[in-house]
């Protein structure tokens, strides 16, 4: 049992990676009794990010959280987000197009803005700045970038601090806006119905099968993607109509935010503020675009234009359908813009990359 548990996660310091959890657990309940939004998310994240910017060594260790138990507990978001799934989102989704459409012209505008800003600063060379800026696709755009020589340190924190600023401004701008914080509940505003031994054993299927098959095709997202479609067939079937309880989507945050929160640990302190820097204007340009797309396509669409700017936000596909979950939005149309915004972001940095340099 111990070579099966060392060949799945690694050999972390098991002891440190308790106190870890531990401590974005903790993070998680402060910033849910202070009601900032998506608390058991941020909060987690925000704790553990500090304590490994901060050096802190539980035990003698660095924060450790293993990232495969991220990928254990991202399937759950995925089966609560395909739960919103029903047979009329079939007559909703032509309405979606024209917003999809404009994401085709919004994802390399926003690249190239990007990009010309981060560069103009001087700050890293021209393959770190391009890479850096892709709003989305974290793991393939890095990948990418270190085939074709970019400081790689450099361009995973523009990256990740892209994920992580739009994780917390978003939240934080729909608080100002609603006039008080959102998902204040978990962030697991889910509605669902009393489940029972078949809906575990259906939910159970959707997200073991799914993020197998997401995996195994290479699919954007793929652990978060094929539980989310096995899920919305098995609810547009009328097979189930529940979705994971509030408790287990809370703990999922928990895991997910945590796991954010350690890439920090080790990261020259300097280099960090250097990044957020960059990342930040970079954000500037990606969020305050998305906001003002939402303004103007919102009429055509059909949705909400808080809705479409959570579609357009160049945050993660998790991440960004958790927060459709505690807003009550239409999960669905969200989760599909991330999903397309994904594959442009990759396919315009892999098509466009190596004429930089």
């Amino acid at each position: 049992m111990p070579h099966l548990i060392e060949r799945v996660f690694g050999a972390p310091h098991w002891p440190t990676v308790f106190l870890t959890y531990a401590a974005g657990t903790a993070g998680g309940m402060a910033a849910q009794a202070l009601h900032l939004p998506l608390p058991m998310l941020l909060g987690s994240l925000l704790a553990v990010g500090a304590a490994s910017v901060g050096g802190l060594r539980p035990l003698g260790h660095l924060p450790q959280a293993p990232q495969k138990i991220r990928m254990i507990f991202v399937p759950i978001i995925g089966i609560a987000i395909g739960g919103a799934a029903r047979p009329e989102i079939l007559q909703e989704a032509p309405h979606w197009v024209p917003s999809l459409l404009v994401l085709c012209l919004f994802i390399p505008i926003v690249h190239y803005l990007g990009y010309r800003a981060i560069r103009a600063t001087g700050r890293t060379d021209a393959v770190t700045a391009f890479y850096g800026a892709a709003p989305g696709g974290l793991v393939e755009t890095v990948q990418l970038g270190e085939e074709a020589g970019a400081d790689v340190q450099m361009l995973a924190m523009l990256q990740f601090l892209r994920l992580i600023l739009t994780i917390v401004l978003v939240p934080v701008a729909f608080s100002w806006m609603e006039g008080h914080a959102v998902g204040s509940a978990g962030g697991a505003a889910v509605a669902g119905h009393e489940l029972k031994l078949t809906d575990v054993a259906i939910l159970t299927i959707a997200a073991v099968l799914g993020a197998v098959i997401g995996v195994q095709l290479k699919l954007p997202a793929g652990q978060a993607l094929g539980p989310i479609l096995l899920s919305a067939a098995a609810h547009m079937a009328g097979w189930t109509e529940s979705v994971p309880p509030g408790a287990m989507i809370a703990a999922a945050q928990v895991v997910i935010g945590t796991s954010l929160g350690v890439r920090f640990a080790g990261m020259p302190k300097q280099r960090i503020l250097e990044a957020l820097q960059l990342s930040l204007m970079n954000g500037v340009i990606s969020i305050g675009g998305a906001a003002a797309v939402a303004f103007l396509i919102a009429p055509l669409v059909g949705e909400p234009a808080r809705g479409v700017f959570l579609a357009f936000a160049p945050g993660g596909l998790v991440e960004m359908g958790l927060i459709a979950l505690s807003l009550k939005m239409s999960i669905l149309y969200v989760t599909a813009h991330h999903l397309l915004r994904i594959i442009l972001a990759v396919s315009f940095a892999r098509g466009f990359g190596r004429r930089i340099g």
